[in-house]
């Protein structure tokens, strides 16, 4: 499925994968995430993904009868930060760079913390 984006000159149809892109490209510019977590289904541990695939990290929803976007992020953060303070980041700059870019109504963004990652 895509979001539309209905004009007097015709539809523009935006898949969901550019739509991840953008959303976790957003995301990772908020203070205190590593980065996108993927399950490895070898051993059920999540890893910590590299910036080409962070899109397997983001799950997107597309309504179409609604016109409206929900997305999951599966994150990791880093060691001593506020997870909630990350969590509302996120949501809050996501949502702005979708409804942006887009002009398709945001309606869940559901954050999913994986793991977090301590330097030594």
């Amino acid at each position: 499925m895509s979001a539309k984006i209905e004009t007097n000159l015709g539809v523009i149809s935006i898949d969901e994968e550019v739509i991840a892109r953008v959303a976790g490209c957003a995301a990772l510019d908020c203070y205190g995430i590593v980065g996108m977590a993927a399950k490895n289904m070898k051993d059920g541990f999540f890893q910590l993904l590299k910036v080409e695939s962070l899109t397997k990290g983001i799950k997107v929803y597309v309504d179409e009868e609604e016109n409206t976007i929900s997305l999951d992020f599966h994150i990791i953060v880093e060691y001593g930060t506020n997870i909630s303070a990350i969590a509302d980041n996120i949501i809050n700059t996501v949502k702005f760079q979708l409804e942006d870019c887009f002009e398709v109504k945001t309606d869940k963004i559901n954050v999913f913390v994986e793991g977090v990652r301590v330097d030594s």
